[in-house]
């Protein structure tokens, strides 16, 4: 197996990260092995059994080229700084150069501890390896901007949480690890040169048009800024909700990082948590938006030592784009629901329209994924799906009469429309019910539930009679859905 490691920060980083060394797991076999995203990477699997895959993808044996090290990061964890975290369960192997000319990180993440992990174990179960491989992919899919999952690997190992579970390793790949936290950490110890030197590696490595700019790292501020207000708002499109949005969990590439107490909305309410670690809700489904500015704040702050250097007055600059956040999220979003309501241009009627839907949504609880591809259906003259998805049949009339006006005001045939909002609002996505079905019998040793959820939600878009099941909401009477992270 050849992975032709290109490692630019092990090599130009000296002093950023720890090195680190994977614990050695006793029996390691390979569960899932992703040969789509390997061949995308350029990764050389050749003849490779599955037995070697595990042996590499588990830290038995190292890959040649491999330069294990562990990130030091910091990061806000609802809402308290801790001023050094780092790659606690994590190591980085090291950086392929894909055939397009990206490079990406490629992460054993549950491989033991580090330098960084303050007495834990650094392990993982397997139920938070399987379920990151299955929602990222699924992420992916739905062209979410998310790290992805390369492979899963079943240690042999016991890992003690509130029970005991069999161990896991992930590997993760993403365009790098570098957090909001990774610049907290630097800022906080060790001032204006580290922040520097570690915002230049960032624009050389993914923002290489912004060297030029008058202040680069006002341009990089810029930048992270306008891609996370866009993930969030595709992650909202979607009905998910990430559940720790600590800044320590926020990537500067803007791809979705960390898939711990994660989960998806079926019927639609605003403050729906699904983490049983957020017991006040600061992550819930309709806070993201406002995490999202507080986030950046945190990364401005970290990120001001640097600007300053360049010049003094662009201080107030930074502190304008944070200030513009809210407006500026408002406007993605606001795209992002025309898309999903087959809606073209813009028009001053959008927003109270969009605005009001939530409303509706929640008032008669209402299946959020089901309902865009309900009313593209309606479009097609069936309203059936559309009649089963609520209580009666007068129910949110006014607002599809509003909708329906709205449509009328462009010259676009009903057809064409409908195919279009199908192809942005998927069918098929991690149901909570079906996710926790999966993991609970992979963790008994039968992965068959795992892997054809894992083809389903790969599959978002297309419907298909035989996967009828999989675009089913709980049952009405399921006990309230709750996630934990897995540390």
């Amino acid at each position: 197996m050849d992975f032709a490691f290109s490692n630019s920060f092990h090599a130009s980083m000296e002093g950023f990260y720890a090195p680190a060394v994977a614990a050695r797991p006793s029996a390691p076999a390979l569960l899932a092995f992703n040969h789509a995203l390997a061949k995308r990477l350029g990764v050389v699997v050749g003849k490779a059994t599955d037995q070697l895959l595990g042996h590499f993808l588990s830290g038995l044996e190292l890959p040649e080229g491999a330069n294990p090290l562990a990130f030091a990061y910091a990061g806000h964890q609802f809402g308290q700084f801790s001023s050094q975290l780092g790659d606690g369960r994590a190591l980085l192997l090291g950086e392929i150069i894909a055939p397009g000319g990206a490079r990406f990180d490629i992460q054993l993440k549950g491989s033991g501890p580090t330098a960084f992990s303050r007495n834990g174990d650094g392990k993982a179960a397997i139920g938070p390896v399987l379920r990151e491989y299955l929602v990222s992919e699924a992420m992916a899919a739905m062209e979410v901007p998310t790290t992805r999952s390369l492979a899963a690997v079943a240690t042999g190992d016991q890992v003690q949480r509130e029970r005991t579970h069999p161990g896991a390793v992930l590997t993760r790949v993403a365009s790098s690890h570098i957090r909001v936290g990774t610049f907290q950490f630097f800022a906080a110890h060790f001032g204006a040169d580290h922040v520097i030197r570690l915002s230049n590696y960032t624009i050389r490595r993914h923002f290489p048009e912004l060297v030029e700019a008058a202040n680069p790292h006002l341009a990089l501020l810029d930048r992270v800024i306008g891609l996370q207000c866009e993930l969030v708002a595709r992650w909202m499109g979607v009905g998910f909700i990430h559940g720790v949005m600590n800044t320590d969990n926020v990537a500067v590439s803007g791809e979705t990082l960390d898939y711990g107490p994660c989960a998806f909305m079926d019927r639609f309410a605003v403050n729906t948590v699904f983490s049983s670690i957020d017991a006040n809700g600061r992550y819930a489904y309709g806070r993201q938006p406002q995490i999202t500015h507080w986030n950046m704040a945190r990364y401005a702050e970290a990120m001001l030592p640097a600007i300053h250097a360049v010049n003094p007055a662009d201080v107030d600059a930074a502190k304008a784009l944070v200030d513009a956040i809210p407006a500026r999220f408002r406007a993605i979003w606001l795209d992002e629901m025309r898309a999903k309501l087959g809606l073209g241009q813009p028009h001053k009627a959008d927003e109270p329209l969009i605005d009001s839907l939530f409303g509706e949504l929640e008032q008669h609880a209402v299946d959020f994924t089901s309902f865009f591809r309900a009313l593209a259906q309606l479009l097609r003259g069936d309203g059936d799906m559309l009649q089963a998805l609520l209580p009666d049949a007068e129910a949110m009339a006014p607002w599809i009469a509003d909708w329906w006006a709205q449509l009328e005001r462009e010259a676009i045939a009903p057809l064409e429309r409908a195919d279009a909002m199908d192809a942005v609002n998927p069918l098929y996505i991690p149901r909570n019910h079906l996710v926790e079905a999966a993991l609970v019998a992979a963790e008994a040793g039968d992965m068959a539930p795992w892997t054809e959820l894992l083809q389903v939600v790969q599959n978002p878009y297309v419907e298909r009679a035989e996967w009828a099941a999989f675009a089913q909401p709980a049952p009405v009477d399921a006990d309230p859905y709750k996630t934990f992270c897995g540390t």
